[in-house]
């Protein structure tokens, strides 16, 4: 496969969006949602992008302009001394595993956060994820620790394992 472009998601990349992460959702435990969200919540997720500093949604696109995966960086919490972090993410088409897509995002994502004022992306890992373990430390996130059992799903509880990786406007 060759290189994905990786541009800026619009509401035309929505529903790929969607997708990939009703996938998830239904057959994973990369999130601890139970249902997929409504379509409004994907519209916020781009508001939110659009209005803050350093927040984006990225999609990695095939030669037909489907969506492959996409990432996004985001408010870390709601409390204004936490902005100058954000949450990392990155999901991947099942069918676009493997292949380098992740990597492609991430590659992105970290230019431009790197660019920006902003100090720290941190990222949580429901474990077991060896894929998504790799491509966050090849980014140079480090580990800071585990919560055992913080999520349920499938009817088992789910350790998520909290990295942290500081951006350039901290060095």
């Amino acid at each position: 496969m060759s290189e994905p472009r990786i541009v800026d998601a619009t509401e035309q990349h929505i529903d790929g969006i969607a997708a990939i992460y009703t996938h998830a959702v239904e057959n994973s435990i990369a999130t601890f949602d139970l249902v997929p969200p409504p379509p409004w919540h994907w519209h916020q997720l781009l508001q939110g992008a659009r209005e803050n500093p350093g927040h984006y949604v990225l999609v990695a696109l095939d030669p037909e302009d489907d969506v492959l995966g996409y990432a996004y960086s985001a408010r870390y919490m709601e409390r204004r001394g936490y902005d100058t972090t954000v949450v990392t993410s990155v999901y991947v088409a099942e069918n676009a595993q493997g292949k380098g897509i992740g990597t492609a995002l991430y590659r992105e994502l970290f230019r431009r956060l790197d660019e920006s004022e902003l100090r720290l992306a941190v990222a949580g890992i429901a474990e077991p994820n060896p894929a998504s373990t790799a491509l966050h430390r090849a980014f140079g996130f480090e580990r800071v620790g585990t919560f055992n059992g913080v999520g349920v799903k499938f009817g088992k509880p789910i350790d998520v394992t909290w990295y942290q990786r500081p951006l350039a406007g901290a060095r």
